[in-house]
C-alpha cells in the first residue's frame, strides 16, 4: 500500500520540474525556442490534470510566458501532433483538452501545408471524442485547413486517408459542417436583414465564421477545398447531393463551376425520390423560419435566391417532393409570395405548381388542391389584363395550365359551379394573343370536369357555349365547339346546333373538329371506335329544335323571294347531319308504315331544303339541297310527286344551274314529279324541254344540258305508263337525243346518250325512221358512237359506254346486244382506269343479273355500280352479298345467253392471255366486274374454275392495276366458290407465296410484247428503249451473245414471280378472313416468308404482305414467338441468298424480329446472326450494306443488353459473352472492313463495360486482341507522313508521341482500361503468359508501347500479387528496352521495367539494376536504353533503387559527361534528382566513381576516356581538397595518356590534369615532391610538338594552370626557354601580313593546323613570371622584353595584346612589390632598376601606339592598367619624375577616350610623366631601345 505521502512527492517534484522549466525557458534564446516548446508545452499542459493550485498556477506562468514570446513569432512551431494525441488520449480531461484546443488552434497556422494536409484526415476522425465547443473550434481549424491545402487538388496518399474516415459518425458531423461553410456567404450578400443569414441560423453562422467573419477569398478557398474533399471521399449521393447544389447556387463564380461540374460528373443517378434527400433540401429551401417553438438564434432562414432558383428545379423532377405535405405547400407559396421573391422565383413556383397537380397523390391534393388553387386565382386576379413583362406573362400561363391539371386531378372541385368555365372564357376574350393558346388548352381539360355536373350547370354552359361559339376571338370559337363535342353527346340537341355553326366557322380546325362532332367527315373512326355505330339524335326533334332556333324556316313563301337564313356551310352540315339522322331513325323497311307518322317532319325537312336553294346560296349548298330532295324523294316520292307537281316552274329553273349534280338532281325530281302530272301536262312538258335544245335555239349549255337530263328522267318515266303520252312524241323526242348525239360536241352527245340509256332502262328503244327504211338507235349512231369513244374526253366516254348497258338492258335483238358490244369491245386497249371500270359496269347490264333496278338507277342519287363500290377495299362483296339478280324477267333469255357466250369468249380467249398488256388490263378489270356484280349468276359459277385460273394467271403482271384487280378477284371466287374449290385456292395462293407455284398457262410473245417495263434494265447500245421481246432480242445479237436472251427471260420470270407474290398477298389477305382454320396447317411455311416479305425492298410488296399479315395474325407478338425459331432460320438461311432483295429483307426483318428478345431465344442463332450481319456489311450493293448496318446496330444492342448483369441473370451474360467475345476477335477486329472492325471494337468496349467480372474468363484473348488492334488498325495516314518525314519537316520522334496519343485515345485504350478494372489474381495465371508473347513478337509502334504501358498500369492495379510474375515479365522486359528503336517504346518498356522492380525479389532486383548500368560501356542504344531505366527506377522504385545507389550513382555521375548531348542531358538530369547536395554525395561515393572512371581511362574507347576526363575535372572543381585520397591513381592514368596518338578531344585528359594539380596541389607535393617537375616535363613536352592547335591549346592553359598550382619557382627557368622557343617560332611564321597571305596558300594545310594561339603562350609566361624569383627575373628580362616588343608587331591579333598587357603588367608588378625586400642587395637593385628604365622606355611607347591604333574598349582598359603599372613601378624604383616622349600624344588619347574608367587611368598616367625629354634624348633613347641593340646596350 503506498504512503500518503506518495502524491505530495510527486506533486512537489513536479512543481519543482515546472519551476526548473520556467527557468530555463526564460533563458532560452528565441532560436532555441522551438525545440524547448517541442518537450515543454505538453508536459505542462498534462500537469494541468493535477488539482493542485501551486501547479496549475506555475504551468500558467510558464503558459502566459509562452504566449507572449510565440505571439509575434509565427515561424517558431509549436508541438501540434504532441499535443493532439494528448487531447485525444481516453484519460484526458476537459481542463487539460481545452488548453490542447487552444494551442493546437495556435500551432496549426505554422504548420507547413504537407503537415497541415496530413493531419486534417486524423482531425475528422476524431471528432466525436470532443465535446460540441471543442468540435466547433476544430472543424474550422478543418475547414481552414482544407482551403489552404486542397483549394486546387488533393494528393492520392491524403485521399486514402479521407476515404477511410467512417461516414457514420465523425464523417455526419463534417459534413454537416462543410454544408453550413459551403451555405456561408459573405455579410454583404448572406444577410436580407439584420441577423438573417441566407440558408442559416444565426447559431450556424456563428459557427462557421467563429469569432471574425470570413474574408472573401478566405471563404473561396474553404469552399474549393471542402468541394474537392468531398469528390474524393465518394460519399453516397443523398449526402453529397445538398453539397453540390449549395455550391451551384453559391455568390462565386469558382464555386459555382465545381458545383455544376460535380452534380454533372457526380450526381447523375442521385434518387430524387429519397424522403430524406426530399426533406434536406426542403429544409434548405423553406428553413424553420415559420417553427414558433424553436429559439430565435436556431431559426434556419431560407436560402438565398440563386440556390432556391436551382432546388425548385430539382423539386420539379420529383415525385416525392411533390407528395411532401405541408412542405410542398409552404415550398410553392414561398415561391409565389414570399417575402424577397423574385420573378424567376414565381415562374419556377408556377412550374412545380404544375408539377405537383400532375404527380401528388390524390390524398395529398385533397390537401393541396384548394389552398393551391386559391393562390392562384389570387395570383391571376392581382395581374393587369396587359402584362408587359414577359415573365409575368409566363406565370400566367404556369397558372392556367396548373389549373388544367388540377381539373383533371379534382374535377369536384369545379363541376357544381360554372365560375371556372365563365372566367377561363373570358380569358380567352381578353387575355393577351400569346397566352390564348395556353388558356385554349387549360379551357378543354376544364371540359372533362363538367362532364357529369348537375342539370342546371350544364343548361348554364350550353347558353355559355352558344354565346361563345358566336365570339369574335377564335380561340373562343374554338373552346365552345370542342366543349360541345366532348362534354355531351351526339344525342344533345344543342351541342349538335353550335357544332352546326361551327361547321361554317372561317377557321379550318374548328370546322373540322365541327364537322366531325356531326360525324360528317370522310374518316369517322378518327372519333368513334371500331364496330361502334354513332347514336343520332331523333331526327324529328332534331328537326323541331333548329326550326325553334331559327323559326323562319318554316316560312313557305317563294324561294326566290327569302335570303338566306344561315351560312351556306351551316346549311349544308345542317342538311347533311339531318338526313344521317333519318336514316339512322328509319328503316327503309318500315318506311310505308311509319310514312304518315313522320309526314310532317318530312314537310318541314322540305322547306329546310327549298330555303336552302336560295339565290344567295353556295353551289355546295344548292347541290346538297336538291340531292336532299331527290332524297326525299326516293323515300316518299308520292309526297315529293304530289308536292312539286304543281311547281314545276320552279324546278325548271334549276335546269339552267351551273352546278351539274343541281341539273341532274333537279331533272331527278322532275322524273318523280311527272308522275303526278295529267297526261297533257307531261306532254306539254316533254315539248318544252325538247324545245330547248332544238338545233336553231342558241342557249346556254347549263340549259341545254339540263333540258337534255330532264328529258330523259321524265320519258323513263313516262314509258311506266304513268302518265300515258303519245308514241309519237316519244318517237319525236327520242329522234330528238338522236340528233343531238350526232351534232353536239362529246359533252352533250354523251348527256343525250345517257337520256337514251335511261329511256332504255324502261323500255326497248323504238326503230327510227328513215325515209323508206327505219334503223335502230345504235345503227344510226355507230359512227358517230365510234368517234366519241375514240375521243379523249374521259367523262364523256364513261357516260356512253354506261349508256349503252343500259340500253341493252330490255333489248330483244341479238343484233342490237351484238352492235353494243362491239363499240364496248373497241375500248379494250384503253390504259385509262375509269373507261375500263365503266365497260365492265356496261358489260353486267349486258350479262343480266345485275344488282340495282331502274327505279334505283332514275329515283335515287344513284350514279353508277363502278363508283359505288370501292375496288381496292375489302368491302369488295358488298353487291354479291344483295340479291343475285333483278326481279324483273327477262325478255328473251336466248338472245341473252348468245351474248353472255360473246363476253366470255372475248375475254378468255382474246384478253386476258393476251400478248398485250393492255388488252390483259382490260380483261382483267372487265372479269372482275361480272365476278363482281354478276356473281350469283348460274353462268358465273360455272365458270368460276376458269376464272380462278384466269386470276391466278394475272396475279404476275407488271401491271400494278391488272395485279390488284386479280387479287381482289382471287378473294370473290374463293367467297362465291364451294368448299373445294376454296381449299385449291387457298393452296395455290399458299404455293405462290412461298415461290413454289408453276405458271399454268404461257403467253405467246409477239415482237412488240413488253417483256419489262420501259427503263427497267436501262437502254439500248444505241440509247433507244429496252423493254419488248424484239428490242432484247437486237441487243442479245448486236452483243454477238444469242443466249444472253435466255437470261434476260430469266429475270423476267423471277420479276413476274415476285409480281405474283405481291399479288397473291392482296387477295390473301382478304381470304384469310373467311379461311380461318384451313390456313393453320401452312402458317408454319407462311409466317417465316411473310416476315421477311413485310420487310422487300419493294414498298409494293411491303404493302400486299403487310395486308396478309394483318389479316392472317391477330396477335403478332404471340405468332411471332411461336414460330420464332423458324423464322430465324428462314431469314439466316436467306441472307446468303444468291438475290439481292433477299438479302436485304432478310437483314432488315432480322435487325427488327431480334429487339427485346430473351437469351434463351436466341442464344442458338446468335453466332450466325453475328456472322449474317458482317456479311451483309460487306455485300456488293450497297442497299444490302446499309441493311447490314442496321442489322449490326441491333444485334449489338441485343448483346450490349445480354451481356450487362444488371439488365440479365449472370449466368446468360456469361454465356452471351462466350459466344460474341471470341468471334469479334477472331473475325470482327481482324477483318478488312472497316465498317465491321470499327462496329466490332466499339461493341467490344461496350461489352467490357457493362459485362463487369463477366469478362474475366476472356480477358487474355480480350488484352491480346485490343493491344494487337492498337497497331493493325492505326490510320494508314500515320505510315504514309512516316515515308515522309524528313520531307515534310516534322520529327520523328514528335508523329510517335503522336501516334500513341492517338492510340490512347482510341477505342481499344478504352477497352483496355475496362479490362484493368475486373483483372484479379486468378486471371494473371492467362494473361502474364499472353503479354510474355506480345512482348516478344508484338508489331507496331502502337501495340508494343501499349503492351508495356498495359503491364505497368497491371502492375499497378494488382499491387503484390504481381511478385510470382516479375521474373517472367522482367526477362522479356529488359531485352525490350534494348530492343526497342523508338525512344517512346523505350521509355513505354523502361516504366514497365521499373513497375515490375517495386515488387521482384532481392536477386532480381540486384541482376536487373546490375544489368542496367553494366549497358553504359556499350553502344549508344544501350546507353540510351541505360538512362531510360535508371531514371524510371529512381522515378517509380526510388525506395527500391535506394540501397544500390553505389553502384547507380557512380555511373550516372561519368554519364553526364557522355559525347550525346541528348543522352547526357538525361544523367544530367538523373543526377539531379539523386543528389541533393553533390559534394556530399560525391564525397559518400568517391572510390565507386574514382574506380569507375579510372577504369573508363583505361579502355580502349575514346569516348570512355573523354567522359572520364572530363569527370575528373568536375571532381576537382567540386571537392577540391576532398580528392587528395585518390589524386595518385587519377595523375598516373591521366598521365599514361598523354603519350601516343592524338585522339578526337584528348584536350580533356589535360584539363583534367590541371584541374587535378588544382585542386590537390598540396597533396601531390607532399606525396612526392618530385611530381610537380614531372607533370610540368610532361605538359612541356606537349607544348612542344607541333600537332593540332586545340590540343596545343589546352596544353598550354593545362600548363599555366599547373604552374599557378604548384607555385614553383624552379619552374620559371624549366618552361621559359621553351616558351621563348614557341614564341619565336610564332614570330618567324608571321613577319608581316602580305606575307603571311602568301605562304598560307603555299604551306601544307598540316602545317597550318601546328600553330599555337600566342595569347596562351604568353598566358604562360605571365603565370612564370608570378612565381619566379627576382634574380631569375632580372636573369631573363631582356630576352622578356624582347619577347614583349616583338608581340606589339601588328601582325598579333588584339587578343594576343591583351595577353602581352597582362604579361607586361605582371613582370612591372613582381618588381613592385618584391623589389623592396632585395634592398640589401644593391647590385641586384640597380639591375632592377635599369631593367625597368629599358623595359618603360622600350614597351609604353608601344602601349600608347596600340591604345591609338586599336579601337576596342577591352584593350584600352588593360593597356591603361599596364601603362599605369609600369609608371607607377618606374616611380617607386626611380623617385624621380618621368619624362617620356608620347605625352602630347598621350594628352591627346585622353581628350578622344570614350571608356571612362581607361580614360581615369590616363590621366594618372600623365600625371606621373614631365615634358623634360627633348628631341634628342628621345631619339637617342628610341634608337637605343630598338630590339637589334639591346644586347650591346
Amino acid at each position: 500500500m503506498a504512503s500518503p505521502s506518495a502524491p505530495t512527492d510527486a506533486a512537489k517534484e513536479r512543481e519543482a520540474m515546472l519551476d526548473h522549466m520556467l527557468t530555463r525557458l526564460a533563458l532560452t534564446d528565441d532560436s532555441k525556442l522551438e525545440t524547448v516548446l517541442s518537450k515543454l508545452l505538453p508536459y505542462c499542459i498534462s500537469s494541468l490534470s493535477l488539482p493542485l493550485p501551486s501547479i496549475r498556477q506555475k504551468v500558467m506562468e510558464i503558459l502566459t510566458h509562452i504566449n507572449k514570446r510565440v505571439k509575434h513569432q509565427p515561424s517558431i512551431r509549436l508541438p501540434l501532433f504532441d499535443l493532439w494525441k494528448l487531447c485525444v488520449g481516453v484519460d484526458t480531461g476537459p481542463f487539460v483538452r481545452n488548453f490542447c484546443i487552444v494551442y493546437i488552434e495556435m500551432g496549426f497556422d505554422r504548420l507547413t501545408t504537407e503537415e497541415k494536409a496530413n493531419i486534417v484526415p486524423e482531425f475528422i476522425a476524431k471528432l466525436s471524442i470532443l465535446s460540441p465547443q471543442h468540435q466547433d473550434i476544430l472543424l474550422r481549424v478543418i475547414a481552414k485547413g482544407i482551403g489552404e491545402c486542397h483549394s486546387s487538388q488533393i494528393d492520392e496518399g491524403i485521399a486514402s486517408k479521407y476515404k477511410a474516415i467512417n461516414m457514420a459518425v465523425e464523417g455526419q458531423l463534417f459534413i454537416e459542417f462543410c454544408l453550413h461553410t459551403i451555405l456561408y456567404l459573405p455579410v454583404s450578400s448572406s444577410r436580407e436583414g439584420p441577423g438573417s443569414p441566407a440558408g442559416l441560423s444565426i447559431a450556424q453562422f456563428n459557427r462557421v465564421s467563429g469569432k471574425d467573419p470570413l474574408k472573401v477569398h478566405q471563404l473561396l478557398q474553404r469552399k474549393m477545398g471542402i468541394l474537392n474533399v468531398i469528390e474524393v471521399i465518394e460519399l453516397p449521393l443523398e449526402l453529397a447531393y445538398p453539397l453540390y447544389l449549395a455550391a451551384s447556387g453559391d455568390s462565386q463564380d469558382l464555386v459555382i463551376r465545381r458545383g455544376e461540374e460535380l452534380l454533372r460528373r457526380k450526381a447523375v443517378g442521385v434518387n430524387l425520390e429519397d424522403p430524406k434527400l426530399i426533406q434536406k433540401l426542403f429544409l434548405l429551401f423553406n428553413g424553420t423560419v415559420g417553427v414558433e417553438d424553436t429559439a430565435i438564434e436556431s431559426r434556419i432562414n431560407p436560402g438565398c435566391i440563386s440556390l432556391r432558383a436551382r432546388l425548385m428545379s430539382v423539386f420539379s423532377r420529383s415525385i416525392t417532393a411533390a407528395n411532401s405535405f405541408p412542405s410542398t405547400l409552404q415550398c410553392v407559396f414561398g415561391c409565389l409570395y414570399g417575402s424577397g421573391t423574385t420573378s424567376r422565383l414565381k415562374q419556377l413556383g408556377m412550374e412545380f405548381t404544375v408539377w405537383v397537380f400532375k404527380h401528388a397523390t390524390m390524398d395529398q391534393l385533397k390537401f393541396m388542391g384548394p389552398v393551391i388553387l386559391s393562390g392562384l386565382l389570387k395570383s391571376l386576379d392581382g395581374s393587369s389584363l396587359i402584362e408587359s413583362d414577359s415573365s409575368a406573362r409566363e406565370m400566367k400561363a404556369f397558372a392556367f395550365q396548373a389549373i388544367g391539371l388540377l381539373t383533371q386531378r379534382l374535377p369536384q372541385l369545379f363541376r357544381d359551379k360554372t365560375e371556372m368555365a365563365v372566367r377561363l372564357f373570358h380569358a380567352l376574350k381578353v387575355e393577351d394573343q400569346s397566352l390564348r393558346s395556353t388558356i385554349q388548352e387549360t379551357t378543354n381539360c376544364v371540359a372533362l370536369a363538367y362532364k357529369d355536373a348537375p342539370q342546371p350547370v350544364l343548361k348554364d354552359l350550353e347558353a355559355l357555349l352558344l354565346e361563345n361559339s358566336q365570339a369574335v376571338q377564335s380561340e373562343a370559337r374554338f373552346c365552345a365547339v370542342r366543349w360541345a363535342t366532348s362534354l355531351f353527346n351526339l344525342r344533345h340537341f344543342p351541342s349538335r346546333f353550335i357544332c352546326m355553326i361551327g361547321a361554317a366557322d372561317n377557321r379550318m380546325d374548328i370546322r373540322e373538329m365541327a364537322l366531325e362532332g356531326l360525324f360528317l367527315m370522310k374518316a369517322p373512326s378518327q372519333t368513334l371506335g371500331q364496330g361502334d355505330d354513332p347514336k343520332y339524335p331523333q331526327f324529328s326533334s332534331m328537326l323541331d329544335y333548329i326550326c325553334q332556333q331559327q323559326p323562319k324556316l318554316l316560312d313557305t313563301s317563294e324561294a326566290q323571294d327569302r335570303e338566306l337564313l344561315f351560312p351556306s356551310a351551316m346549311y349544308t352540315a345542317m342538311i347533311r347531319f339531318l338526313l344521317k339522322c333519318y336514316k339512322a331513325n328509319f328503316d327503309t323497311a318500315d318506311l310505308t308504315r311509319e310514312a304518315a307518322a313522320y309526314s310532317s317532319s318530312m314537310l318541314s325537312l322540305c322547306l329546310i331544303l327549298e330555303h336552302a336553294m336560295a339565290y344567295d346560296g353556295s353551289i355546295d349548298l344548292h347541290s346538297t339541297a336538291s340531292k336532299g330532295l331527290v332524297f326525299v324523294g326516293s323515300e316518299m316520292p308520292e309526297m315529293i310527286a304530289s308536292r312539286y307537281a304543281g311547281r314545276i316552274s320552279w324546278l325548271k329553273k334549276f335546269l339552267s344551274h351551273v352546278d351539274i349534280d343541281t341539273r341532274e338532281s333537279t331533272s331527278r325530281l322532275l322524273g318523280i314529279a311527272c308522275s303526278a302530272l295529267t297526261a297533257s301536262a307531261a306532254s306539254e312538258l316533254i315539248s318544252e324541254l325538247c324545245s330547248l335544245f332544238n338545233r336553231n335555239n342558241k342557249i346556254r349549255f347549263e340549259s341545254h344540258h339540263g333540258a337534255i337530263c330532264a328529258v330523259g328522267y321524265v320519258l323513263a318515266q313516262c314509258m311506266t305508263g304513268t302518265p300515258h303520252v303519245p308514241d309519237g312524241l316519244v318517237h319525236s323526242s327520242i329522234s330528238s337525243l338522236v340528233d343531238v348525239v350526232k351534232s353536239e360536241g362529246s359533252a352533250l352527245a354523251a348527256t343525250a346518250m345517257e337520256a337514251l340509256g335511261h329511256i332504255g332502262l324502261r323500255c326497248t328503244l323504238p326503230a327510227l325512221d328513215h325515209g323508206p327504211t327505219s334503223a335502230g338507235v345504235l345503227t344510226t349512231l355507230h359512227e358517230r358512237l365510234i368517234k366519241l369513244l375514240n375521243s379523249d374526253d374521259i367523262k364523256s366516254i364513261q357516260k356512253i359506254v354506261i349508256s349503252l348497258g343500259h340500253v341493252s338492258m330490255k333489248e330483244t335483238s341479238s343484233a342490237v346486244l351484238n352492235e353494243a358490244l362491239d363499240l364496248i369491245f373497241s375500248l379494250c386497249r384503253s390504259k385509262v382506269e375509269d373507261v375500263l371500270f365503266a365497260v365492265g359496269e356496261a358489260l353486267s347490264f349486258i350479262w343480266g343479273a345485275v344488282p340495282v333496278t331502274a327505279d334505283v338507277i332514275l329515283k335515287t342519287d344513284y350514279t353508277s355500280l363502278s363508283q359505288s363500290s370501292n375496288y381496292l377495299s375489302g368491302e369488295v362483296s358488298i353487291y354479291v352479298s344483295r340479291n343475285g339478280s333483278t326481279k324483273e324477267t327477262e325478255a328473251n333469255e336466248d338472245v341473252r345467253s348468245l351474248a353472255r357466250d360473246v363476253i366470255t369468249k372475248k375475254l378468255f380467249d382474246g384478253l386476258l392471255y393476251s400478248s398485250r398488256k393492255e388488252e390483259r388490263c382490260a380483261g382483267t378489270v372487265w372479269l372482275l366486274s361480272l365476278t363482281m356484280y354478276c356473281g350469283r349468276h348460274y353462268k358465273i359459277q360455272q365458270l368460276l374454275p376458269e376464272i380462278q385460273e384466269a386470276f391466278s394467271h394475272l396475279l404476275g403482271e407488271q401491271n400494278e392495276l391488272t395485279q390488284e384487280l386479280a387479287s381482289q378477284g382471287m378473294s370473290i371466287v374463293y367467297e362465291l366458290g364451294d368448299p373445294s374449290m376454296k381449299e385449291d385456292l387457298v393452296k395455290a395462293l399458299v404455293t405462290t407465296l412461298t415461290g413454289s407455284a408453276k405458271r399454268k398457262r404461257a403467253v405467246k410473245l409477239m415482237e412488240d410484247s413488253e417483256v419489262f417495263q420501259e427503263g427497267a434494265i436501262g437502254e439500248s447500245l444505241g440509247g433507244g428503249k429496252l423493254s419488248t421481246y424484239k428490242e432484247l432480242c437486237n441487243l442479245a445479237n448486236e452483243m454477238g451473245q444469242p443466249d444472253l436472251i435466255y437470261k434476260f427471260m430469266d429475270l423476267a420470270n423471277y420479276q413476274a414471280s415476285l409480281n405474283s407474290k405481291r399479288g397473291a398477298a392482296f387477295g390473301f389477305s382478304k381470304i384469310a378472313k373467311l379461311a380461318g382454320d384451313a390456313l393453320k396447317p401452312h402458317l408454319a411455311l407462311l409466317v417465316p416468308r411473310l416476315v421477311r416479305y413485310q420487310f422487300d425492298p419493294d414498298k409494293n410488296v411491303q404493302d400486299a404482305m403487310g395486308h396478309i399479315w394483318k389479316s392472317l395474325v391477330a396477335d403478332p407478338k404471340k405468332t411471332v414467338d411461336e414460330y420464332f425459331d423458324n423464322i430465324l432460320e428462314d431469314l439466316l438461311s436467306q441472307c446468303g441468298s444468291r438475290l439481292w432483295r433477299s438479302r436485304e429483307a432478310s437483314c432488315l426483318a432480322l435487325a427488327d424480329i431480334i429487339h427485346g428478345r430473351k437469351f434463351s431465344q436466341v442464344s442458338k442463332h446468335l453466332k450466325r446472326i453475328w456472322i449474317a450481319a458482317f456479311r451483309a456489311m460487306d455485300d456488293i450493293k450497297e442497299t444490302v450494306r446499309n441493311a447490314g448496318d442496321s442489322l449490326c446496330r441491333a444485334v449489338t444492342s441485343l448483346t450490349i443488353r445480354l451481356c450487362d448483369v444488371s439488365l440479365t441473370a449472370a449466368s446468360d451474360a456469361s454465356q452471351t459473352l462466350d459466344i460474341v467475345l471470341p468471334f469479334l476477335l477472331v473475325e470482327g477486329i481482324v477483318s478488312k472492313v472497316a465498317t465491321v472492325q470499327k462496329s466490332s471494337i466499339q461493341l467490344v468496349m461496350k461489352l467490357s463495360k457493362g459485362a463487369g467480372s463477366a469478362i474475366r474468363p476472356h480477358l487474355p484473348n480480350l488484352v491480346y486482341c485490343m493491344l494487337e488492334s492498337l497497331s493493325s488498325l492505326e490510320d494508314q495516314s500515320f505510315n504514309y507522313v512516316e515515308l515522309h518525314v524528313e520531307r515534310v519537316g516534322i520529327h520523328a520522334e514528335k508523329l510517335d508521341n503522336l501516334r500513341i496519343s492517338v492510340a490512347k485515345d482510341s477505342a481499344m485504350w478504352d477497352t483496355l482500361d475496362l479490362c484493368l478494372k475486373v483483372v484479379d489474381v486468378p486471371t494473371l495465371d492467362e494473361l502474364i503468359p499472353r503479354l510474355v508473347q506480345l512482348v516478344r513478337s508484338g508489331v507496331g509502334l502502337n501495340t508494343r508501347v501499349g503492351v508495356a504501358s498495359f503491364i505497368s498500369l497491371l502492375v499497378q492495379k494488382v499491387d503484390r500479387d504481381i511478385k510470382p510474375f516479375t521474373g517472367t515479365l522482367l526477362r522479356v522486359m529488359f531485352p525490350a528496352v534494348q530492343e526497342e528503336k523508338s525512344s517512346i517504346g523505350k521509355r513505354a518498356f523502361a516504366a514497365a521495367c521499373a513497375n515490375l522492380l517495386k515488387y521482384s525479389g532481392s536477386s532480381q532486383t540486384q541482376k536487373l539494376i546490375e544489368d542496367a548500368v553494366a549497358l553504359h560501356n556499350k553502344d549508344r542504344n544501350a546507353l540510351v536504353s541505360c538512362v531510360l531505366l535508371l531514371k524510371n527506377f529512381s522515378h517509380i522504385a526510388a525506395d527500391v533503387v535506394s540501397g544500390y545507389h553505389a553502384t547507380i550513382l557512380p555511373v550516372v555521375f561519368v554519364e553526364r559527361f557522355g559525347d550525346e548531348k541528348d543522352v547526357s542531358s538525361q544523367f544530367e538530369e538523373l543526377w539531379e534528382e539523386i543528389a541533393s547536395s553533390e559534394r556530399i554525395t560525391l564525397e559518400l561515393y568517391l572510390s565507386e566513381i574514382v574506380l569507375l572512371i579510372c577504369n573508363c581511362l583505361t579502355s580502349s574507347s575514346w569516348p570512355n576516356k573523354r567522359k572520364s576526363a572530363k569527370a575528373i575535372t568536375r571532381l576537382a572543381e567540386v571537392l577540391v581538397e576532398t580528392l587528395s585520397l585518390f589524386h595518385k591513381d587519377l595523375l598516373n592514368n591521366l598521365l599514361k595518356e598523354l603519350p601516343g596518338r592524338l585522339w578526337e578531344g584528348k584536350e580533356e585528359i589535360l584539363h583534367a590534369i590541371a584541374a587535378l594539380c588544382t585542386a590537390c596541389h598540396r597533396s601531390i607535393s607532399m606525396d612526392e615532391p618530385a611530381t610537380p617537375n614531372l607533370v610540368l616535363g610532361t605538359i612541356s613536352s606537349v607544348c612542344k610538338k607541333k600537332i593540332r592547335p586545340a590540343y596545343r591549346e589546352a596544353a598550354f592553359s593545362c600548363l599555366q594552370q599547373v604552374i599557378k598550382a604548384f607555385n614553383k619557382s624552379e619552374f620559371f627557368d624549366m618552361v621559359l626557354p621553351m616558351l621563348f622557343e614557341v614564341c619565336t617560332q610564332t614570330s618567324s611564321l608571321m613577319p608581316n601580313p602580305a606575307l603571311f597571305a602568301d605562304a598560307a596558300k603555299a604551306e601544307d594545310r598540316s602545317e597550318e593546323d601546328t600553330s599555337v594561339p600566342t595569347e596562351k603562350v604568353f598566358d604562360c609566361i605571365t603565370s612564370s613570371i608570378s612565381v619566379a624569383q627576382l634574380p631569375d627575373i632580372v636573369r631573363q628580362g631582356k630576352d622578356l622584353i624582347h619577347v614583349f616588343f616583338s608581340a606589339f608587331s601588328p601582325t598579333f591579333s588584339w587578343i594576343v595584346k591583351m595577353s602581352v598587357f597582362s604579361s607586361i603588367k605582371e613582370f612591372f608588378s613582381k618588381f613592385h612589390h618584391d623589389a623592396l625586400k632585395t634592398s640589401d642587395d644593391s647590385s641586384l637593385l640597380l639591375d632592377i632598376t635599369a631593367l625597368v628604365h629599358e623595359a618603360l622606355h622600350s614597351l609604353a611607347p608601344k602601349v600608347v601606339e596600340c591604345i591609338s591604333i586599336i579601337k576596342i574598349a577591352q584593350v584600352h582598359a588593360s593597356a591603361s592598367e599596364c601603362l599605369l603599372e609600369m609608371i607607377e613601378v618606374h616611380r617607386t624604383l626611380v623617385p624621380k619624375k618621368i619624362e617620356v616622349g608620347f605625352r602630347d600624344e598621350l594628352v591627346h588619347l585622353i581628350e578622344i577616350e570614350r571608356n571612362e574608367y581607361a580614360k581615369s587611368l590616363l590621366k594618372k598616367v600623365s600625371r606621373h610623366t614631365g615634358r623634360c625629354f627633348n628631341h634628342g634624348h628621345l631619339d637617342e633613347f628610341t634608337a637605343a631601345a630598338e630590339p637589334r641593340n639591346l644586347a650591346s646596350h
